[in-house]
Order: structure tokens, then C-alpha cells, then sequence
């Protein structure tokens, strides 16, 4: 063999391994079906789940509970991401800003997905369409909670009665202007013909404190936080606020069997993922939620702290998302909240 032809040999050779190799590499480089896929979703990879409220909040207790049995459905790590402020919305916006590959999620409520979109006129999102509803989590009721030494009565109807007996002299508090526990009062108020001063307080440890140093009557606020208060009696506990009695205080009627008739302000946390997000990783985490609900020790923790599990399929919490949004903008627009 001439020079010429070995070097043209040795020549095509060296190209033919460095084809291969730039192959390789390319293969290495680029993203894989199985990484990409969402039948292998979530492959090992954490997901975030941002919260917009405080860590110990009730929100967080509930996601806190699930947390175990979502990390073994899911076969990955469950990460929370507390992003508190403008009453669930800066954790909202993030989410909805998100990529919608399944691994930044939001554990939103009937707050962040039903009364803030009535309530703030410049939302930086759209809270239907810039979301994919995935599963509700728990449904909670609050609590009509009175302070005997302000208000000594024993049942909604002598409330009812006390309150209407002295119009404008109660004062009832909240967590704040165009929460939930406000709402939830407002319509009680409208539903029963009562004249009360609303007193909106930073959150709900300010206003149940308000509660028991007496700066005010009552409250609507959550069972699970009350439950101390009404075991060491300091409180009394005269009705919730759901269509069904709560088991861990099955004693206390609801407001709708005391005498306000089809009252029913119940308020849900619930797992949302950004727009766009793949059903079948909808579904994956639906099923995940499911079977965490489903465990009776995850269950019975719930129950015990005033909360009642709530499964539905993707489609059925879609919705109910969408008419708890009708419901609340009604509300809104009744009682003439707003917040900017």
C-alpha cells in the first residue's frame, strides 16, 4: 500500500470514529423520552409545591400529612415552597408562570381559586384559565366561636336573637378584609338580618386572640384552630359553616339546621398545576392523592384536626372549582368587598 493510500485510509477512518463519537454526544446531550415522557413522570425528580401561606398555617398542616404517602406513590421527593403574601396570590402567580412539566405545583384553596378572583381587580394571572385543577385535598369548615364572657348564648337561634335584640353593638372579628372568615360572616349576617361591625385582624392567631381578650364577640374561623380553645373552654362552639356536621365535634349543628336555611360556606385546599400540564400527570397525582386519603392513619390525622378528606376526579374538582368561583363572586358582590 502507497503513503497516499494509507493516509487516506488512516483519513476516513479518524472521520468514521468522530461521526460516532458526535453521535454520542448528541445522544447525551439531548433530552430523553424517558426523561420527557409522562408515563415516567415523575422519574425521580423533586417536585415543588408552593404554598401561599405560612408554614404551620392550616394549609400547611394539610400538605404536611400527605407529604409521606405522596413521596411513596409518586416514588420522589415532595418539596414545599412557602410564598406568603396578597392573600395566597404571590404563590398563585409563580405557579401559573411555571413550566408545565408537573414538578411546580400549588397547593391552592377556595381562597386563591374562588374568592380572590372577585376579590382583586389586577390579578397578574387568570385564575381559570392559567391553571389545571388536579385534586382537592380536604374540605374545611369554620366555626361560629363566641366568647360567653361578650355574649353569653348557648345556639345560633339565641345569637341570632341576642344580636338582632342590639343592632350595631357586636363586633365580630376576621383574618382580614375579604377573607374567607369575612365572607363567610357577611353572608351569615345578610342570611339572618344582622347588624354587626366587622373588625378585620392580620391573619387568624391576631383575630382569635381578639376572640378571647374580649376586644370582640365571635368569629367564623377554622375548627382545627379553635379546637384548643373550646377543649380548655374558653369558648363556645355554636355552628359550622359546611352543609354536614364536622365528625371531630359532632355536637355542633350546622348554621343551615339552626335556623339560617341552605347556608353553606365551605372553603377546600386543593392541588393546581400551571396550564398546559399533561392529563396523565394530572391523573398520576389525582391517584397519589387519592390513595394518601384513602390510608387511615393520613386520614385519621386529618379528621382529628377538624378537616374532612375530599376525593374527586380531576374532572369533578374542575368542576367544583369553577362553581365555587360563581358562588364566591356572588358573595363578593353582595357584601361589596374589594380589595384594590
Amino acid at each position: 500500500m502507497t503513503r497516499t493510500s494509507t493516509r487516506r485510509l488512516v483519513t476516513r477512518r479518524l472521520a468514521a470514529t468522530l461521526a460516532t463519537l458526535g453521535s454520542l454526544a448528541c445522544l447525551s446531550l439531548a433530552p430523553s423520552a424517558h426523561a420527557q415522557g409522562p408515563n415516567n413522570w415523575p422519574d425521580n425528580k423533586p417536585i415543588t409545591i408552593l404554598m401561599g401561606f405560612t408554614a404551620g398555617s392550616g394549609v400547611d398542616m394539610v400538605g404536611r400529612t400527605l407529604q409521606d404517602s405522596l413521596q411513596k406513590s409518586l416514588k420522589t421527593t415532595i418539596l414545599y415552597d412557602y410564598r406568603p403574601g396578597a392573600g395566597g396570590n404571590v404563590a398563585s402567580e409563580v405557579v401559573a408562570h411555571a413550566r408545565p412539566d408537573g414538578y411546580t405545583l400549588l397547593l391552592g384553596t377556595a381562597a386563591t381559586h374562588g374568592i380572590n378572583p372577585a376579590l382583586y381587580k389586577n390579578l397578574p394571572f387568570d385564575a381559570e384559565a392559567d391553571f389545571t385543577p388536579i385534586a382537592p385535598l380536604v374540605e374545611v369548615s369554620n366555626v361560629l366561636t363566641v366568647n360567653p364572657a361578650v355574649l353569653d348564648v348557648k345556639s345560633v337561634k339565641e345569637f341570632i336573637e341576642k344580636v338582632k335584640a342590639n343592632p350595631g353593638k357586636y363586633n365580630f372579628a376576621s383574618t382580614g378584609n375579604g377573607t374567607g372568615t369575612h365572607l363567610a360572616f357577611a353572608e351569615f349576617n345578610a342570611r339572618a338580618g344582622l347588624d354587626m361591625v366587622h373588625v378585620p385582624y392580620k391573619g387568624g392567631p391576631d383575630a382569635l386572640q381578639a376572640v378571647l381578650k374580649g376586644e370582640v364577640c365571635c368569629i367564623f374561623n377554622q375548627v382545627q384552630s379553635v379546637l384548643p380553645q373550646y377543649r380548655a373552654g374558653k369558648v363556645r362552639l355554636l355552628g359550622v359553616t359546611t352543609a354536614k356536621r364536622v365528625p371531630v365535634i359532632p355536637d355542633v349543628p350546622t348554621i343551615a339546621e339552626s335556623g339560617v336555611p341552605n347556608y353553606n360556606s365551605t372553603i377546600w385546599f386543593g392541588f393546581f398545576g400551571p396550564k398546559g400540564l399533561d392529563p396523565q400527570i394530572a391523573r398520576k397525582v389525582n391517584d397519589a392523592v387519592r390513595v394518601a386519603l384513602e390510608t387511615p392513619a393520613v386520614r385519621q390525622k386529618l379528621v382529628e384536626a377538624g378537616n374532612t378528606p375530599r376525593i374527586e376526579t380531576v374532572d369533578q374538582f374542575r368542576a367544583t372549582v369553577k362553581a365555587d368561583r360563581q358562588k364566591w363572586a356572588n358573595v363578593v358582590k353582595t357584601v361589596g368587598a374589594s380589595i384594590d
